[in-house]
């Protein structure tokens, strides 16, 4: 029992610093020992917290007339379209969405971050291609909302 409790501090201590090196307020950690997994979900905030940069959002979704909503990368890593190589994506231009369906995933540090979309609508555009390197807050995919 002694050993378990000591496995198991070690390991709280190892994903509290992971958890305090990834950018943005983390919202929730899961852990599974078994067959080893780590989800962690970003809370999002209405605003960009640095400057925005080249393809990343521009202004906040409240300004846009249009109805089109972007889902942004939550941290810095690799996206990627599909669950895993060879699988069909995600999503792609046309698809519909509901909230909270993944349209992608980004890999930092070796582990793969779902991305969702917050809103339900259609989409219109998956604006990284699979592979490629993001940045924090760049737009990854846009979604037309339906209208509330």
């Amino acid at each position: 029992m002694t050993d378990l409790v000591a496995e198991l501090r070690l390991l709280r201590e190892e994903v509290s610093s992971l958890v305090k090196t990834i950018p943005g307020p983390v919202a929730s950690v899961s852990l599974r020992v078994g067959d080893c997994a780590l989800e962690i979900a970003w809370e999002r905030s209405g605003t960009a917290a640095a400057a925005p940069r080249p393809e990343t959002r521009d202004e906040p979704d409240d300004l846009i007339d249009d109805g089109v909503r972007t889902v942004v990368a939550p941290l810095v890593g690799t996206f990627y379209v599909a669950p895993e190589p060879g699988a069909a994506p995600f999503v792609r231009p046309g698809d519909r969405v509901e909230a909270g369906q993944a349209v992608g995933i980004v890999e930092a540090m070796k582990l793969m971050n779902q991305v969702a979309s917050e809103w339900s609508g259609e989409v219109v555009e998956v604006a990284v291609a699979d592979g490629q390197p993001v940045e924090f807050e760049q737009v990854l995919v846009r979604v037309k909302a339906d209208q509330s």
